[in-house]
């Protein structure tokens, strides 16, 4: 089993929090090896406030569900007072926060959160916008430090993928001009925040131990959280930097069933052909089955819906913003009249309007896949220096 980057602050590096005031940033991913809660694990040391992303503290809310401040009442002896309750401060709440008061009382603030690998997922955002927060801080006189306790990239450090975000497209799920799959870890693409944007603050990085870029998730020997409520597996970590650009479509991402970004369908689709054409395709990793699913929730609630189900024959070979694409591209083909993006979202998720256009002119895929490559590129000597393992 690989060792964390919180277990690495907490036994090799204590002199980093000794008699200072922290801040924690983290949910309920934020846990060590054996599934102790950071705020636990943080009792010995002076935490006086918590910060929470998108679906909270606990991971309860779904997606673009608002979430108000509230407080943490730790497990107390009867000798203990309410004193030891702590303030919650919603990053995903209905107004912008303000940073400022928060970070008045703070020495560090600790990122501990658990990312999924692709650039749509909230979190990093939230990672980007608290460090311009200790930047504003720190230009105003006010100097907070930033831990990062490193996580592992569930889908590994190698493979890099997708479209790069141009910055008019600039957002909570494309915050930053890197491709849509970017091969680092939580740690590693602070780093790469902090030297590109000539951020000022001190960032530390508590580095895990035993983890190496090739790595999955399956191979490191922690347990799985599901970091949201829709991504209850790997598989569905291992697929989302594809098909979560269904979000921005008409047709159905698997939300409100058991499968999220694995189910993909819509009640006009032909899932018999949609099913051979992509299996003819003949990617690697990856296999297609025609399937009828019922959404509970979200897009065609309570409606029959038809489509494929994608099985993973085998993970690392998987190339999920291909295989994406292609999917995109045979529905467009086959269902001219059905399908319909919504622009604005999926532009926002592919970093630009260029992915769309390109789609609904017709261009091939595969020259699509490839006018990425000399980004992916230069992505790769962009990373370099800030790579851990």
């Amino acid at each position: 089993m690989i060792k964390l980057g919180i277990t690495h602050l907490l036994t090799e590096k204590q002199e980093w929090l000794d008699g200072k005031s922290v801040g924690l940033l983290t949910n309920h991913t934020g846990v060590d090896e054996n599934l102790t809660h950071t705020i636990e694990l943080l009792k010995e040391f002076n935490l006086v406030t918590l910060f929470s992303p998108e679906h909270g503290l606990w991971g309860a809310a779904q997606d673009g569900v608002k979430i108000a401040d509230s407080t943490y009442r730790p497990n107390q002896k009867e000798t203990e007072t309410e004193e030891n309750t702590l303030q919650i401060y919603s990053l995903y709440g209905t107004t912008p926060f303000a940073w400022t008061e928060a970070l008045q009382t703070l020495d560090v603030l600790i990122y501990d959160i658990q990312d999924v690998g692709a650039r749509y997922y909230t979190y990093l955002g939230t990672l980007l916008e608290a460090m311009k927060a200790l930047e504003r801080s720190m230009e105003s006189g006010k100097c907070v430090e930033c831990i990062v306790a490193d996580r592992p990239n569930p889908i590994g450090g190698t493979g890099i993928e997708g479209p790069r975000l141009e910055s008019d497209y600039t957002s909570l799920v494309g915050p930053y001009s890197i491709p849509a799959r970017y091969g680092l870890t939580i740690g590693e693409i602070a780093r790469l925040f902090h030297a590109e944007q000539g951020f000022n603050f001190p960032l530390k990085v508590a580095r895990m131990q035993g983890w190496h870029r090739e790595m999955w998730y399956n191979e490191t020997g922690l347990h799985w959280v599901p970091p949201s409520p829709n991504m209850p597996t790997l598989e569905t970590a291992t697929l989302y930097p594809g098909t979560c650009l269904f979000e921005g479509t008409n047709v159905s991402e698997g939300r409100g069933t058991a499968k999220p970004f694995e189910y993909i369908g819509a009640p006009w689709i032909d899932s018999q052909l949609w099913a051979i054409q992509l299996n003819e395709c003949e990617f690697l990793g990856v296999l297609f089955r025609p399937i009828v699913f019922t959404p509970q929730f979200s897009k065609y609630e309570g409606e029959v819906c038809h489509g494929v189900a994608i099985h993973i024959t085998d993970t690392k070979q998987v190339t999920p913003v291909e295989v994406a694409i292609w999917m995109l591209g045979i529905l467009i083909a086959e269902h001219p009249s059905e399908f319909e993006f919504r622009e604005t979202h999926f532009d926002r998720l592919a970093g630009s309007s260029t992915l769309r256009e390109t789609l609904l002119a017709g261009t091939p895929c595969g020259e699509i896949i490839e006018s990425w490559s000399i980004d992916i590129e230069q992505f790769r000597v962009r990373r370099e220096p800030h790579l851990l393992y």
